[in-house]
C-alpha cells in the first residue's frame, strides 16, 4: 500500500483546511474537495483566511505550510507512480475526519482545475469527428510561381555564411522519421542550416539566424507533423468545435493534415508548410497554427522563398458564404429557440441559460450531422426526447437529466463520450457514483475511491 492512502500523508493538509473552513458558520458540516496534481493543485482556501492564520499580509511566507502539506502529498504521489489524485474530506470540529480519494482510472479525462470527473470516454481511443477529419483531394493545385528553392538557398547562404548545414544522409533520416519527402524549398532551408543551437556561437549568432529565416527555426531532427494527434484537446472542448472549409479557400479548415510540416516557432504559434492546401491555395505554402486554437490554421505566405525573402504577398479571399453555422447556442443572449438552431448542416448544439419555458429537442430529431448536445440544468422539457438524436457523439446533462435517461434505459447508444454538468461547489462523490453508472454501461474501468478514517484532535 502506498502511503499516498495512509491518513498520516494528508493529515497536515487537512489540518490547514479545516482550520481555514472553520471560520465559515457551517462549513465543516459539509465537505472540502480538491485535487492535487504533479504540476498543479487546488486546494480550497476560502479568501482572506491566509490573513487570519498568520496576522499578517498574504504572500509566499504565509502559504508555506499549505505548500510544504501539499508537497507532502506530492511525494507519495510520486511513489505511487500517480499524477494526480482528487479528495473529498468531511472533518468534525471534535477530531474525527473521513478522506475519500478518488482515482479517475483511464476512461476519464481529469479536470485540472477541480476534484470532479472531466469527460468520460466511453469508447477507448475515441475522438471527436473534427479529429477525424482528413483533408480533401485536391489534385490541381500547384507550387507557388514565387517558389524557388535555389533563390533561397543562395539568399540563406549569403546571410548565413558561417552556417553549419544538414547532410542529404541528415534529410533522408528526417524524412524516413516522418513518412513523406520533404518539399525541395524546406531541403535548400537545411542544406545551408540544420538550426542547432550548439552549432551557434553565441546568442547574436542566434537572433542573426532567428530574423532571417523569420522565426523561431526547429533543428531538422525537431520537424513533426501537425496531424490531428499533435492538436489534442479535452473531449468536454473538443466535442464543441468544428471545422470546414468553404469554397475557393487557400487552406483547409482541418484541426490538423499529414500534410502538414511544423518547422518553426513564432510567439508560440507554429509555423508549417502546407501540403494539402485548398483549392485556392498552393502547395509548399506557409501557414500558421495558432498556439490559443485547437483547429484550424491561417495562411502566412505563398511559399517559403515568398516568406523569407519577404516578397510582395498575393493574396486571395475565399468567397463569402451565408451558410448557416455548424454550431449553434441557445440561451438568453443568443438564439431563442431551438427550431432557430435546427438546419441540416448543424452539428453542435448548446442549450445554456434559459429564463421561459423548457424546451423541446423535436425540432432537430432528424438532423444527419448533430453529433454534440450540453444542455444546461432545467431546459429539456423532456430529457427523454435525447434518445431520438442517433448520431449523437458527445452528451453534457445535468445529474437530474441523466438520472431520468438512465431509469428508462434510454441513454444513447452511438455516444463515444459523455459529460456531467456540475459545479465544483457540489459534493463529488454522488457525481463520481452516476458517472460510474454511465461508465459501467459501456463496460468502461470504473472511478475507485478510497476511504481513510482518522481524528485531528479538536480545533485549538
Amino acid at each position: 500500500m502506498s502511503t499516498l492512502h495512509e491518513f498520516t500523508t494528508w493529515e497536515p493538509l487537512l489540518h490547514i483546511l479545516r482550520s481555514a473552513h472553520n471560520a465559515t458558520p457551517g462549513a465543516l458540516g459539509g465537505h472540502v474537495a480538491g485535487r492535487i496534481g504533479t504540476h498543479a493543485y487546488s486546494v480550497p482556501m476560502p479568501w482572506g483566511t491566509m490573513f487570519a492564520m498568520h496576522g499578517q499580509a498574504s504572500g509566499a511566507a504565509d502559504r508555506r505550510p499549505e505548500f510544504d502539506a501539499v508537497q507532502r502529498v506530492r511525494g507519495a504521489l510520486a511513489e505511487a507512480d500517480a499524477d494526480g489524485v482528487s479528495f473529498v474530506a468531511r472533518m468534525s470540529p471534535d477530531g474525527p475526519a473521513v478522506l475519500h480519494l478518488l482515482d479517475f482510472g483511464p476512461a476519464v479525462e481529469v479536470e485540472v482545475s477541480g476534484p470532479l470527473p472531466g469527460a468520460l470516454v466511453l469508447v477507448e481511443g475515441a475522438v471527436p469527428e473534427p479529429w477525424r477529419r482528413l483533408p480533401d483531394p485536391v489534385p490541381d493545385v500547384k507550387p507557388s510561381p514565387a517558389a524557388d528553392p535555389a533563390a533561397l538557398e543562395s539568399f540563406l547562404r549569403e546571410r548565413l555564411p558561417d552556417a553549419i548545414g544538414a547532410t542529404e544522409e541528415e534529410i533522408a533520416t528526417a524524412e524516413a522519421r516522418l513518412g513523406i519527402p520533404l518539399p525541395d524549398e524546406l531541403k535548400a532551408l537545411y542544406r545551408v542550416t540544420r538550426a542547432r543551437w550548439d552549432d551557434l556561437a553565441d546568442d547574436e549568432a542566434m537572433w542573426h539566424l532567428m530574423e532571417t529565416v523569420t522565426c523561431e527555426l526547429f533543428p531538422l531532427d525537431e520537424l513533426y507533423i501537425a496531424d490531428a494527434p499533435s492538436r489534442h484537446s479535452p473531449w468536454r472542448f473538443a466535442a464543441m468545435e468544428t471545422v470546414g472549409t468553404p469554397p475557393g479557400a487557400a487552406v483547409q479548415g482541418l484541426v490538423g493534415s499529414p500534410g502538414w510540416i511544423v518547422f518553426g516557432n513564432s510567439d508560440g504559434d507554429r509555423l508549417a508548410v502546407d501540403l494539402t492546401p485548398g483549392s485556392a491555395g498552393h502547395t509548399g505554402q506557409i501557414i500558421m497554427l495558432s498556439h490559443e486554437e485547437s483547429v484550424g490554421a491561417g495562411l502566412v505566405a505563398d511559399s517559403l522563398t515568398e516568406l523569407m525573402l519577404r516578397l510582395p504577398a498575393q493574396r486571395r479571399s475565399a468567397p463569402r458564404t451565408e451558410e448557416p453555422p455548424a454550431a449553434a447556442r441557445v440561451n438568453i443572449r443568443s438564439l431563442k429557440s431551438v427550431e432557430a438552431a435546427a438546419h441540416p448542416a448543424l452539428e453542435v448544439l448548446s442549450i445554456g441559460v434559459w429564463e421561459g419555458e423548457p424546451l423541446s429537442l423535436e425540432p432537430v430529431v432528424d438532423l444527419p450531422r448533430l453529433r454534440t448536445l450540453t444542455a444546461y440544468p432545467g431546459t429539456l422539457a423532456d430529457p427523454l426526447e435525447i434518445s431520438r438524436l442517433t448520431g449523437l457523439e458527445f452528451l453534457e446533462l445535468c445529474p437530474q437529466d441523466w438520472r431520468v435517461l438512465l431509469d428508462a434505459d434510454m441513454v444513447p447508444p452511438s455516444l463515444l463520450a459523455a459529460g456531467i454538468e456540475v459545479r465544483n461547489d457540489v459534493d463529488p462523490l454522488p457525481v463520481v457514483d452516476l458517472a460510474n453508472e454511465i461508465l459501467a454501461g459501456w463496460d468502461r474501468p470504473l472511478i475507485t475511491r478510497t476511504t481513510l478514517e482518522g481524528n485531528l484532535g479538536p480545533v485549538p
